[in-house]
């Protein structure tokens, strides 16, 4: 078989390899053919030398800053490049970076056994039901969303210190009985498998080369965070500025995240509305504004704790704050509505359709939404949460209702 089969040269310029561990051996002849044509080959430097003796172009191994490169693959349009990935290029790869400025009329890709899959096949686990998660260069913390009692996730890593580190978070979040397996060079000469629980990982010597596969196993009191909005209050950090439950979980149901939407959290307080923003699905994306330096860090500590340590934390004053920030698709207001100008500047930043969500506590801002809406439409909603407590003396032998401060929430969507 041709190595040009069905390849438009030069319409298609761009090819992008796959290699696993097996190197030239586990190639089929189009994707030798694919690397002995082009006159620029750029990978990692291990790729590069798994494959050395097909390359006949120019090795050009990945630079950095890693962007330097990639304007390198793209001034050699229209002459034949390869680019080799490990695996899957499109698994947490090399191609979904390339696939966003080379169209694919010009692009012609020929993947490997992801690592993934790989991982997979070792242990006999059916990959629809696993989480897929990538490390590689991204915080740690985003493993937490993930641990629940049950669950099989497997990681690509960054190094020889990851799984270690993956061990150890385990076990200050409460799942130190979980069984850690390090998949080392999956596919190669030195491919090995070890596995040891979590309170008494000892794998050493550990290829920088790996995928960790976790089978969680949660102990008393460990931290499983909630698939739904509304978050215990208790799992947050905050000094009393936070949106409580109740009123967070209608406050996001009116906020209404869809996929790959981006969320304004203004006068954020502990963060919470913008960190279970975050947590419904991965493709959202938010901005915390806070003007208070002490709760600005509680808030990037409470994403940290949450797994969504991408939340961007800005410690400035609103509306000043809001200049030069990606249009939003939703908004919220939770602390300084009454600052002048704040509310008709976050109605002028949403995109059509965006939603824009106020909750009042006090008499004043209860007036100002009261106009709001008066002139602009929208809807408002008047909240009382009632919790029991005890009465009748010491012996608290005895409840009744305690009711909460009444929230007023004015929500309103952009024509």
């Amino acid at each position: 078989m041709s190595a040009n089969t069905n390849i438009d040269q030069p319409a298609r310029w761009l090819s992008i390899v796959g290699i696993g561990e097996d190197g030239i051996e586990g190639l089929g002849e189009p994707a030798r053919g694919l690397i002995q044509s082009a006159d620029q080959v750029f990978g990692g430097s291990r790729h590069l030398s798994l494959v050395a003796p097909l390359i006949r172009g120019t090795a050009r191994p990945w630079g950095s800053p890693f962007d330097q490169s990639m304007a390198e693959v793209l001034a050699h349009r229209g002459r034949p490049v390869c680019v080799l990935a490990s695996g899957d290029p499109f698994q947490h790869g090399v191609g979904s970076l390339l696939a966003r400025h080379v169209p694919a009329q010009e692009t012609f890709a020929i993947p490997a056994v992801s690592a993934f899959s790989l991982a997979a096949s070792r242990l006999l686990w059916p990959l629809p039901q696993l989480k897929l998660l990538s490390l590689c260069g991204r915080p740690l913390d985003l493993i937490r969303p993930h641990l629940r009692p049950g669950a099989r996730i497997l990681v690509l890593t960054s190094g020889a210190d990851t799984p270690a580190a993956i061990a150890a978070l385990l076990c200050t979040t409460g799942f130190g009985e979980s069984r850690v397996t390090v998949l080392e060079a999956l596919g190669g000469p030195r491919e090995r498998v070890r596995s040891a629980r979590a309170d008494s990982f000892s794998v050493d010597q550990i290829n920088p080369l790996n995928t960790v596969a976790i089978e969680v196993v949660a102990g008393p009191g460990a931290r499983v965070i909630p698939r739904v909005p509304g978050l215990p209050d208790a799992l947050f950090e905050h000094d009393g500025q936070i949106t409580k439950r109740e009123v967070r979980a209608l406050t996001l149901s009116a906020l209404a995240p869809r996929e790959a939407e981006h969320l304004w959290d203004i006068g954020a307080g502990s963060g919470s509305i913008a960190i279970e923003w975050l947590l419904a699905d991965p493709s959202l994306t938010a901005v915390a504004i806070e003007c208070r330096g002490d709760r600005a860090a509680r808030i990037r500590r409470n994403a940290a704790t949450f797994g969504v340590p991408d939340l961007q934390v800005i410690e400035a004053t609103a509306p000043q704050a809001l200049n030069n920030l990606t249009t939003p698709d939703a908004i919220f207001i939770g602390g300084g509505a009454t600052t002048p100008g704040l509310i008709q500047a976050a109605r002028a930043a949403l995109r059509a359709h965006g939603r824009l969500v106020v909750n009042a506590v006090t008499l004043e801002t209860e007036a100002l939404l009261l106009n709001a809406h008066a002139e602009h439409g929208g809807t408002m909603t008047r909240i009382e949460i009632h919790h029991t407590g005890a009465v009748g003396g010491e012996d608290g032998r005895f409840s009744s209702w305690r009711p909460g401060n009444p929230i007023v929430q004015w929500t309103w969507v952009k024509p």
